[in-house]
């Protein structure tokens, strides 16, 4: 990795606690040169491209800074979820992750798709489309878990996959917002309990 690659990584990481935090909005160029130590010809050097103005560059580092989270909270779910060979037990520990979790997440503000999604809707089609993309990933990523467990007779056949994928992360979402909402992981607790019965019912 070249020294520019590095900085602008550096940004990039730096950045994605601030915009999960304080929103698109919420963020400034000033924020991120306070968090990074960087100048503005710093922060402009290592994103700014021709007819970019300053939007283009916030625009630039909030679009990669929200991928680097999303990245954040996969590599956790993974490094929790991916030694575990049973489909159930898998799905299980998805759950007890962000049970575990719910007050101090993998980046500092929350769920980056969650916050994303609420702020972003129809004011920042870039990053929409961005939470839209990262939904889809996870959904295919429990669809292709499901199939897996289908395959090795741990999952019943006749599983809607795509149905199931959509309530599980519906219902950890919802969970999420309350629990964060209210400051304590009970309704979360609550979502949980429905969770692990629903994937209980995958069982052959």
């Amino acid at each position: 990795m070249t020294k520019s690659e590095k900085t602008r990584q550096f940004i990039i990481e730096k950045s994605a606690a601030l915009f999960n935090q304080k929103g698109y909005n919420g963020t400034t160029l000033d924020d991120i040169m306070e968090a990074t130590g960087l100048s503005k010809g710093g922060i402009y050097g290592n994103f700014k491209r021709e007819g970019m103005d300053k939007k283009g560059v916030k625009d630039e580092i909030a679009l990669a800074a929200f991928d680097h989270a999303v990245g954040q909270v996969y590599n956790a779910l993974k490094e929790r979820t991916g030694i575990i060979e049973n489909t159930l037990d898998k799905l299980k520990a998805v759950v007890y992750f962000y049970r575990e979790r719910i007050l101090n997440p993998p980046v500092a503000g929350g769920c980056p798709i969650q916050n994303t999604a609420v702020e972003a809707d129809d004011l920042l089609p870039d990053l929409r489309n961005k939470v839209q993309l990262a939904l889809m990933e996870w959904e295919r990523r429990i669809v292709r878990t499901l199939e897996k467990g289908i395959e090795r007779g741990e999952v019943r056949a006749d599983v809607d996959k795509a149905e199931f994928a959509t309530l599980f992360i519906g219902t950890l979402e919802g969970g999420i917002l309350l629990a964060r909402a209210q400051y304590s992981p009970k309704p979360f607790d609550v979502m949980a309990r429905q969770l692990v019965l629903l994937i209980d019912g995958l069982r052959p």
